[in-house]
């Protein structure tokens, strides 16, 4: 794409006006008005609720390939959250995605090397970044209740039918998590709304893991056997972090022909209060057990009262995240696919 000075740019934003606590919303008209001084031609559309970027985004899609305009771009102005929707309907196309950060934990421009402070040299990267093919993980699970206000998830055609009838079909474009960090995500829905920033996480981890109870889950890596374990953690990435900085999944990055699994097994209650400082430096892999293994295909049942694998729900509940979002419950299935989404991101990133 070139630079901007002598032409208009002509782009859609999807805006989530609650990120960041609601701020995101406040900030955009100073933000598109920049946009508009750099020589963008702003083409804005402001979500209303959960789930409707994926809609604007897929309905945007259909719009340009019928005009076959050949200099799209659609950018996702918020958090991971709204990149999650918006990729999630430009999925599959060749639609590039850009983001102007601002979310909590902005892990996605941690990944394609975009500033989460620096507002100049976010537009920059849309005006002259590198596009990029990336994968995503194909999550298939049982929606889980709604909760309050949070809905249960519906099944989008945009997603693409499930292999098992009774399941939802999800896109992961950064990070999905099960055991214990997926129930603490689950916690916000409910509890300590008035919590703002990491703060949150850090009081609904104290107050969540003493009370947790331990689950035995089957599982099931590529084409290896099923074994069961007192599992604790699971997460997978597309890039190394999540929750903003924190090394989760070390050297994974979404240009990768494999994806990556980090799995932790019946840790105690002292260990997983004390993981955030190891998984922030990258350093749990090892410690406590902890294992990293190259992997493309996931399977996670739960196991029932009476010590079998279960093809359905069953006991304790045990979510599973879609970018940060407790929206699925096991039994579940994750597979690494490449080439899924276009990213534009900064010309020099560690990974590539």
């Amino acid at each position: 794409m070139q630079d901007s000075a002598n032409s208009m740019v002509k782009a859609h934003f999807i805006v989530n006006p609650a990120s960041r606590d609601f701020r995101c919303g406040k900030a955009w008209p100073g933000i598109k008005e920049r946009l508009i001084e750099r020589g963008f031609e702003v083409d804005e559309h402001i979500t209303e609720r959960i789930g409707h970027g994926a809609e604007i985004a897929h309905q945007l899609r259909t719009d340009i390939e019928s005009k076959n305009d050949d200099s799209p771009l659609v950018v996702a102005v918020g958090g991971d959250g709204i990149v999650h929707e918006v990729a999630s309907g430009l999925r599959g196309s060749t639609i590039p995605l850009g983001q102007i950060p601002f979310g909590s934990g902005n892990d996605c421009c941690i990944t394609h090397g975009i500033s989460r402070d620096n507002l100049n040299q976010a537009i920059d990267i849309l005006v002259n970044g590198v596009d990029r093919s990336c994968g995503a993980w194909r999550l298939e699970g049982f929606a889980a209740p709604t909760l309050d206000d949070y809905p249960s998830p519906p099944s989008n055609h945009w997603n693409g039918e499930a292999s098992n009838e009774g399941r939802t079909v999800r896109w992961v474009f950064l990070e999905s998590d099960a055991g214990i960090t997926s129930e603490i995500s689950r916690a916000k829905l409910r509890r300590a709304k008035w919590i703002k920033g990491p703060k949150k996480y850090t009081y609904l981890g104290v107050t969540t893991i003493p009370f947790w109870p331990r689950r035995k889950i089957e599982l099931k890596l590529d084409d290896g056997e099923p074994s069961i374990h007192d599992l604790t953690m699971m997460t997978v990435t597309t890039g190394e972090t999540f929750g903003g900085g924190y090394r989760v999944v070390p050297g994974m990055h979404p240009t990768r022909e494999n994806g990556s699994v980090v799995l932790a097994y019946r840790l105690s209650r002292l260990q997983m209060l004390s993981l955030m400082g190891p998984v922030k430096k990258g350093k749990h892999v090892g410690r406590w057990g902890i294992e990293q293994l190259d992997v493309n295909r996931i399977s996670l049942r739960p196991i029932d009262q009476h010590g079998v694998p279960s093809d359905v729900p069953t006991g304790h509940s045990t979510f599973i995240q879609a970018d940060g979002e407790p929206l699925l419950q096991l039994p579940a299935s994750l597979e690494w696919h490449q080439n899924q989404i276009i990213f534009r991101g900064a010309k020099d990133v560690s990974w590539a």
